[in-house]
């Protein structure tokens, strides 16, 4: 007797990389759906770009000195020599295509969404492959705009019905601005050399400001000591944010200036802000973004002022208010080789005539019982009936599967028509 073939090893997900099941689909595509809802009613366009860049992209925005960059990217060499990455988030893919298209002719305001990429720890809210929702707008350089991309995540917030969301905000100046603080922080962290962990002692020689965001408990008494770059804007930049805050006020946002808050990619400037959450652990950052009017220019653009903010889909689905998957309306069953044969075809006609019905029809055959049982598994509110007798007399059973009431029967013509009332009454 011939061995049993060895049992194949079962493959599973990537780490930190994870399937989206039906039921769980449901509530992204809600959240979604709302999102693109709230977007459309500001104005702003849709825009696609390849999962795949350049590494040379990421390299020349995000800053070849940051984590992401370092150690975070999955980058690799294609069978032509190219080096490429998966994008580790939106902003310099928008602008690419916007210099590539000729889309920076005019004031843009630009949306997109899908999966960015970044190997990281994986803990909660921060996964290797996420998915995000942005915008970016080009073209516009006032403090206008930037409240406009604040007063639309609060639109966001209050139409997905998230409550208790923290906004926090700072100013980093213009590029002369960042660079006289850059030389004054350096000059008190080299003070406490000693006590900076070793990350901090790595940005200490290239990217000093970032220290300002540790999560390092250590550091904290540090870092509060440290002068603040609110205190060395020029009069152009304090007027910028003080028209922003005084903006704030008047739309009644409530807000807490950080100035601690320095973001994590080089191309920043002038505006940043952070939505912050208390019931996510330490990944609290819901929505963060700010302005970058020198990015455009830095990949070969002409000199385009930028602002634009991105938000985490799963740490959004997490504050979510809890909701049932989106049951059927209707579970047809067929009894009998010419009504089974039958059943599609009235499928289909009762989908064209109501296009918004939810519908699942019985395939597999099986007993009465057995298509009840998984009519009532579905959660439909009602099962329509096809047996030979319906099929003969041009009519079919309407049953209630969640409340009271007896079965009762409908003539096929007059379905579409009365389906409507049923399934009202069946709730």
């Amino acid at each position: 007797m011939a061995p049993a073939p060895p049992k194949a090893r079962q493959l599973r997900a990537i780490r930190g990389m994870h399937d989206i099941l039906p039921g769980t689909s449901d509530h992204w595509q809600t959240l979604e759906d709302q999102v693109r809802a709230v977007l459309d009613s500001y104005g702003y366009g849709e825009l696609r770009t390849p999962l795949v860049e350049v590494t040379e992209l990421f390299q020349r925005s995000i800053g070849e000195v940051t984590d992401i960059v370092e150690k975070e990217m999955y980058s690799f060499t294609d069978r032509g020599g190219d080096h490429l990455s998966l994008r580790p988030e939106g902003t310099a893919s928008c602008v690419r295509a916007a210099i590539e298209h000729g889309l920076l002719d005019q004031a843009q305001r630009l949306w997109y969404r899908g999966p960015m990429f970044r190997r990281e720890r994986p803990q909660r809210g921060r996964y290797r492959q996420f998915h995000q929702i942005g915008v970016e707008v080009f073209g516009l350089g006032g403090p206008d705009i930037d409240l406009e991309v604040i007063l639309l995540t609060r639109r966001l917030w209050a139409a997905l019905g998230i409550e208790g969301l923290q906004l926090e905000i700072n100013s980093l100046g213009d590029s002369a601005e960042r660079a006289t603080y850059r030389d004054l922080l350096v000059a008190y962290l080299q003070d406490h050399t000693e006590q900076l962990d070793a990350d901090s002692r790595h940005r200490l020689g290239s990217n000093p400001l970032r220290i300002l965001d540790s999560k390092n408990p250590d550091l904290a008494e540090i870092i509060a000591r440290a002068p603040s770059l609110l205190d060395h804007l020029g009069a152009a930049s304090r007027t910028h944010f003080e028209t922003l805050c005084a903006g704030l006020e008047r739309a009644a946002i409530p807000y807490r200036i950080n100035p601690r808050l320095v973001r994590g990619l080089d191309y920043y400037n002038r505006t940043v802000f952070e939505w912050i959450s208390t019931d996510l652990g330490a990944q609290g950052t819901v929505c963060a973004g700010g302005r970058y009017d020198g990015l455009v220019a830095q990949l070969g653009g002409p000199p385009t002022p930028a602002v634009g903010f991105a938000m985490g889909l799963e740490r959004l689905l997490e504050l979510l208010p809890s909701r049932q998957p989106a049951a059927p309306d209707a579970y047809l069953v067929a009894f009998g080789a010419d009504a089974e044969a039958a059943a599609l075809h009235l499928a289909e006609q009762v989908r064209a005539a109501l296009p918004e019905l939810r519908l699942v029809c019985h395939c597999g055959g099986g007993s009465a019982k057995a298509q009840f049982k998984r009519a009532d598994r579905s959660g439909a509110r009602i099962a329509l009936v096809l047996g030979e007798a319906e099929l003969a007399s041009a009519s079919i059973g309407i049953k209630p599967l969640r409340g009271a009431g007896e079965q009762q029967v409908c003539p096929l013509a007059e379905l579409p028509v009365r389906l409507p009332a049923l399934l009202q009454a069946a709730d």
